[in-house]
């Protein structure tokens, strides 16, 4: 469809709990959203039908829009006048998303391939299971038997190589016999995309008992990776298979005019198509109630990680083993009995539709989303690496460590943006407080754009982006992003007042603003939602992004926030003793008035 036909767009996002319905319109020729409206997912009893909800949100934006969208079960189209719309295009994390296992040779090769595949496709990876996991064979069988995957991605070994632990991981699924989550009736899809030398192998064992298809080779040589067919027969056997089975999916099927999205795989697209627009190194993350996703593209390349454990309600527990209660208490500018934060975490965790009733209660809620965002990103490094298994260069001893990892590809100096979404960071009461935050919890460093979602609109246009790149940007710059401004960290560590950073900023109208930092301090300067040019100046050995004591101009934008100027050094370290420390927090945040009196 052409851009020239396409006026009017209504699309939904039906969540876990939530259905979510935008409309798009045309305004000259910019595509705006104009109404939402959202009501409760209905996959479970007494419904049992994902389209009630859906009809639901749909008639909210009926009522307030004026234009008449639905007729019965039907999505009216195309548009004429006041009735009717061009397209309608749905995503879908509900009935608990997309959840596979993966299986591969190698535990660190080509089971991390398989990893990031499913994940790229928008998969809650459940396990892992490979040749060297550790596990014994009847461990490994009985753990697929268990988990009830929607489906199996089964991957391993070069194209022409061994075929031996390949074909051994077919017998153990073979041997499970697993039944699907959904729909006991129906085989349960397995995808094989391994040595092409297996398939046959392959077919003989698997093709009674499950629903096979093959593809290509996820890992066809050591030195490459090829995750796009895989990950095109996930959303296919998705669609098909998983769908089909949910409650009420096959009528959203007939409705849309475009194939549904899982939300994550969606939420990844626009994240890509942003990075790409911008030439951009972008870090995305959706930090929900029970698990947080992080999504990051680097060199045009593309990961995605789920941390099922962390998150700020469900999961707040899981937050505050995984991270310590000593880690979440060192961000409290206040002095707090350690039993008395468990106590008030563990209550989060008892009622998670709870929100914070005193600045104290907020301040730990932001005090447990920066160990979550913290831990969220360390899992995120560690997936999104250069291959393994491939030397850069080789000597003796490298060549029998074939396990050997490969390169984070996160870089935060390099990283251009940074886009926050869920509660926590989309609904804080000061938008600067979403700013800190990220700034905190990722030690950003150097230059780094930061903005939110505002009401978590990526999921939507991620999937308009396959119809209408344009449609699906404008409304990304224009109403789904709220612009907080440019973080400016320096990093190097000095002594407390050392001058670390001179600096000048001149706006579009030509207004300069100069200044200059000292270590351990933190101020905000206002710019509004424009972008502006800042020169930079470190000191004593400092980096502010082009190497120490580098002087050079770029590109920042403004935003709610405004500029914030970070000198308390990197790595952060917060001061050791309790006094100094809650001292030190008070300071900052009285001087960039995180959490005002009045």
């Amino acid at each position: 469809m052409s851009d020239k036909d396409l006026n009017v767009i209504i699309a939904t996002d039906c969540g876990s709990t939530t259905t979510k319905a935008i409309l798009i319109e045309k305004k000259g020729d910019t595509y705006r959203q104009t109404f939402r409206g959202e009501a409760p997912t209905t996959v479970e009893a007494p419904f049992e039908d994902v389209t009630c909800g859906v009809k639901n949100a749909i008639i909210e934006v009926e009522e307030l829009s004026g234009r008449k969208i639905l007729d019965g079960d039907k999505v009216i189209t195309p548009n004429k006048g006041n009735t009717g719309v061009d397209i309608y295009v749905s995503t879908s994390s509900a009935g608990g998303g997309l959840q596979m296992m993966v299986a591969g040779a190698v535990k660190a090769m080509t089971g991390e391939s398989a990893q990031r595949c499913a994940l790229g496709a928008g998969a809650i990876v459940m396990d892992i299971i490979a040749s060297n996991d550790g596990r014994a064979d009847h461990e490994k069988i009985e753990r697929i038997r268990q988990l009830r995957p929607d489906m199996i991605l089964l991957s391993g070994g070069t194209d022409g190589g061994t075929i031996t632990h390949v074909v051994e991981l077919a017998n153990f699924v073979k041997a499970a016999d697993p039944k699907p989550r959904l729909g006991a009736s129906y085989k349960l899809p397995v995808i094989f995309a391994g040595n092409s030398a297996a398939r046959d192998k392959i077919k003989e064992i698997l093709d009674e008992k499950t629903a096979l298809m093959i593809t290509e080779n996820l890992r066809p040589v050591l030195e490459k990776e090829n995750l796009m067919p895989a990950r095109h027969k996930i959303h296919d056997v998705f669609l098909e298979h998983v769908m089909q089975q949910a409650p009420g999916y096959p009528k959203l099927m007939k409705m849309v005019g475009a194939p549904i999205m899982p939300t994550p795989m969606a939420v990844g697209l626009m994240t890509e198509k942003f990075a790409r627009a911008k030439n951009y190194n972008v870090l995305a993350v959706d930090i929900g109630g029970a698990t947080t996703d992080v999504f990051s593209v680097f060199d045009t390349i593309f990961n995605r990680t789920v941390s099922a454990n962390l998150g700020m309600s469900y999961s707040v527990s899981n937050v505050m083993a995984e991270a310590g209660v000593a880690n979440i208490m060192r961000w409290l500018p206040f002095k707090i009995d350690e039993q008395e934060v468990r106590n008030r975490l563990k209550n989060k965790m008892i009622r998670p539709t709870t929100i914070p009733q005193t600045v104290e209660d907020l301040m730990i809620e932001h005090a447990v989303a920066r160990e979550a965002l913290r831990l969220a990103l360390d899992q995120h490094k560690l997936l999104a690496v250069g291959l393994k298994g491939v030397q850069q260069e080789r000597s003796i001893s490298d060549a029998f460590d074939q396990t050997s990892t490969g390169q984070s590809l996160i870089n935060m100096m390099n990283l251009n943006y940074v886009i926050g979404s869920g509660g926590v960071l989309a609904h804080s009461p000061r938008r600067v407080q979403s700013m800190v935050l990220m700034t905190d919890s990722y030690q950003l460093e150097g230059i780094t754009m930061l903005a939110v979602d505002s009401i978590f609109m990526m999921p939507h246009l991620g999937v308009l982006s396959q119809i209408s790149e344009k449609a699906s940007l404008d409304v990304f710059y224009n109403d789904c992003l709220i612009k907080l401004g440019t973080t400016i960290a320096p990093v190097g560590l000095a002594k407390e007042g050392e001058l670390i950073l001179e600096w000048e900023i001149e706006t579009k109208e030509g207004k300069k603003i100069d200044g200059s930092l000292r270590f351990g301090e933190m101020y905000l300067v206002e710019l509004k939602d424009e972008e502006a040019e800042i020169t930079l100046k470190p000191l004593k050995g400092f980096d502010a992004g082009q190497g120490k004591n580098s002087k050079f101009k770029s590109k920042i934008q403004g935003g709610v926030g405004g500029i914030l100027f970070d000198g308390r050094g990197r790595p952060l370290e917060l001061p050791k003793s309790e006094q100094k420390r809650v001292e030190n927090l008070t300071k900052w945040f009285n001087k960039i008035n995180m959490y005002p009196e009045k």
